[in-house]
């Protein structure tokens, strides 16, 4: 839409009328400050029919006008864009190792393996993050990029949903998984950079241990928090009987916890679907959720189409008058 910025000029349009009507000025024996061009232009005129002077007086009328809207300042105010919502660079790294068919946890009150628990409550946390660029990372023996950082929510949880557990080998490369996450967030200029790392075990593969690839991403910027996953017993059904066994003795919950501070993040431990979804109701405390859309409206300025059409009626004028 169309808009001036100085509205208040308009109130000027009835000052040649007033200079013309004042007394004060027809009265040639007042010192006055004179605008020539008037008095030489009405002059002008005497020799011109009637109809034609008319329509002169009506050109310089039409000049004033658009040299008073072209002070006036107008905009075309264009249709609200939408920002950029300042969000995260978040990777989620999700071990899929074998340990992870663990049925020590229950969804509903139904057993399932760990990584069907991750799946059920780490589906909501991604549709949370509203903002903000997420990726994943799949790891067992290898680490492997399974989405790229995007604002694609639905097919990150989607291609979380369709993993499978030792998709990428029995064995744990928990290192391998920070620098893939620390070598993809290096590519990009956000300095909001966190890794979610969820894991059952300890490192026992890859090229890199977890406490060097650590430094890697402390040097990057890379906040990680890292969260444990599996409960702390279980009772499995022998011919002696229910025997009550700790299904969580290989994780390494000191190392993860180096990890998380040593990048100035937190380490969380899940034993079960509540502990896990109120870990994720932390993060989106402690890394909170971008602000509400924000819009602008692009302004174009229009002042010089008037000013050029009333320098043009002027130089008509000034032209006729010679």
């Amino acid at each position: 839409m169309l808009e001036f910025l100085w509205v208040w000029v308009f109130l000027l349009l009835p000052l040649p009328l007033l200079v013309w009507l004042l007394p004060a000025v027809k009265q040639a024996s007042i010192t006055a400050v004179k605008v020539p061009f008037f008095n030489h232009f009405w002059q002008s005129l005497s020799g011109v029919n009637q109809q034609t002077k008319w329509w002169l007086k009506l050109l310089a009328i039409l000049a004033w006008i658009l040299l008073l809207v072209a002070a006036a300042k107008p905009v075309w105010i264009g249709d609200a864009i939408a920002l950029p919502v300042e969000g995260r660079d978040l990777m989620m790294a999700v071990d899929v190792s074998g340990s992870m068919q663990e049925k020590d946890m229950k969804i509903n009150g139904r057993e399932v393996d760990r990584l069907t628990m991750i799946k059920y409550v780490a589906g909501d946390f991604i549709q949370r993050r509203k903002g903000d660029r997420i990726g994943l990372i799949l790891f067992g023996q290898q680490a492997y990029l399974q989405t790229p950082l995007s604002f694609d929510r639905k097919t990150v949880k989607t291609l979380l949903d369709e993993s499978i557990i030792g998709i990428a080998g029995k064995a744990t490369a928990i290192g391998d998984a920070i620098g893939l996450a620390v070598k993809r967030v290096r590519r990009t200029n956000d300095n909001n950079r966190i890794l979610i790392l969820l894991t059952d075990g300890q490192n026992t593969a890859g090229e890199i241990q977890p406490l060097k690839a650590a430094e890697l991403a402390q040097k990057e910027g890379l906040k990680i928090y890292t969260i444990g996953i599996g409960a702390d017993e279980v009772y499995r059904r022998t011919i002696f009987g229910n025997r009550r066994v700790n299904p969580s003795l290989d994780l390494d919950e000191a190392t993860l916890r180096k990890i998380a501070k040593m990048t100035g993040g937190q380490y969380f431990r899940a034993r079960n679907t509540k502990d896990l979804n109120k870990i994720y109701a932390m993060l989106d405390k402690l890394e909170p959720l971008a602000k509400e859309d924000q819009f602008y409206r692009p302004t174009k300025d229009l002042f010089y189409y008037p000013l050029a059409l009333s320098m043009l009626l002027l130089l008509t004028l000034f032209r006729i008058r010679s």
